[in-house]
């Protein structure tokens, strides 16, 4: 396992600024939010958590690190300038998604639906042809394609749009439509043609953790010593996979991969201690929406009732430094993003 810094002590709006003023903290991600203690973990032993501001000389290089804003990502504006972390709207063109599967399977209701997220708020619109629910059947390239271009194609000529695929052919086909990002729950791992699509494309890519590359089996592989520690070091062996293929640091936002082979007690610890990521300098990422363990936090059994959970959990993604929201209820998490950023700020967002 690599060195990781976890920033604790989390503050935000103007107790973030009244402490980094003071010199009893530093800024989380440039602006907004701050830590005022570290924990370091060399080898996968964490030392006792210790003020930021006294961080050893060895390790003040990886703790600047999580000071820097996180850079723009696929050319849309950055968190910090927004107010809050872009959101991505879930179009799944498939008859079988868990939450929404077969109500977006006719081209004309995935247009509609699509959109109405963009009209709500949404910054990028991710389709999808393949469900990757526990469980789900494959689908191969040639079904998936069928799914999603005509969607992707309509819909990029207004907004921006990424393509969920394992597939390196839809991924080709899909930026040859119009989309500029690929988002593989696999990061890039599934199929071997895939890295140097992206590469060769020059476009952006969101990279997740999940045991394996099949959906179908990935919850017999929730094994995990420390699930934080081992997300981390897994989503740095892919990020430095992608810069020697050529996919530099600045066009990769990485995902922890939530529901995808973790338990509840996973997904928990994921975002609780979601801030250990920021040390790669990469956007990060989080779609909980609707998720399993919200229903079973809420007590709410149908994924499509899950919203007030789900927005629990965006608001609590962001608070820890999230710079992206994978949602399937838009202007819902725009509105409770905005209330918490004015609540922390003691201001509206610009």
């Amino acid at each position: 396992m690599a060195r990781w810094v976890e920033p604790m002590g989390l503050l935000h709006g103007r107790g973030a600024q009244a402490a980094i003023d003071a010199g009893t903290a530093l800024p989380l991600e440039g602006a907004g939010a701050a830590f005022t203690l570290v924990r370091l973990v060399e080898d996968g032993r964490p030392a006792a958590p210790i003020l930021a501001v006294e961080t050893p000389p060895a390790w003040q290089e990886a703790v600047l690190a999580l000071t820097r804003p996180v850079a723009s990502f696929a050319g849309l504006p950055d968190a910090a300038s927004l107010g809050r972390p872009l959101v991505m709207g879930v179009l799944n063109v498939t008859p079988d998604s868990f939450s929404d599967g077969g109500r977006h399977f006719d081209p004309r209701a995935a247009l509609m639906a699509a959109d109405a997220m963009l009209q709500a708020g949404a910054d990028m619109i991710d389709v999808g042809g393949e469900s990757t629910r526990p469980g789900a059947p494959p689908v191969d390239a040639e079904a998936e394609m069928a799914r999603v271009l005509p969607v992707i194609r309509a819909i990029a000529r207004d907004a921006p749009v990424s393509v969920d695929t394992r597939h390196a052919a839809t991924m080709r086909a899909a930026l040859e439509a119009g989309a500029e990002v690929v988002n593989d729950v696999t990061a890039l791992r599934h199929d071997p043609e895939a890295m140097a699509v992206v590469a060769e494309a020059g476009c952006s890519v969101v990279l997740m953790h999940m045991p394996g590359t099949e959906p179908a089996t990935m919850q017999d592989r929730a094994h995990y010593g420390d699930v934080v520690l081992e997300v981390a070091d897994f989503l740095a062996a892919r990020v430095a996979a992608c810069e020697a293929a050529g996919i530099p640091r600045a066009r990769i936002a990485i995902d922890p991969g939530i529901g995808f082979g973790k338990t509840m007690d996973h997904n928990l610890d994921l975002l609780d201690r979601l801030p250990v990521l920021l040390g790669l300098g990469c956007p990060v990422l989080v779609g909980a929406s609707r998720k399993r363990f919200i229903g079973t936090l809420s007590g709410v059994k149908t994924p499509g009732d899950r919203m007030a959970g789900s927005l629990g959990v965006a608001v609590a993604a962001a608070s820890r430094g999230a710079a992206m929201l994978r949602v399937h209820d838009v202007a819902e998490t725009v509105a409770a993003l905005r209330l918490w950023r004015a609540g922390v700020a003691g201001a509206p967002p610009p």
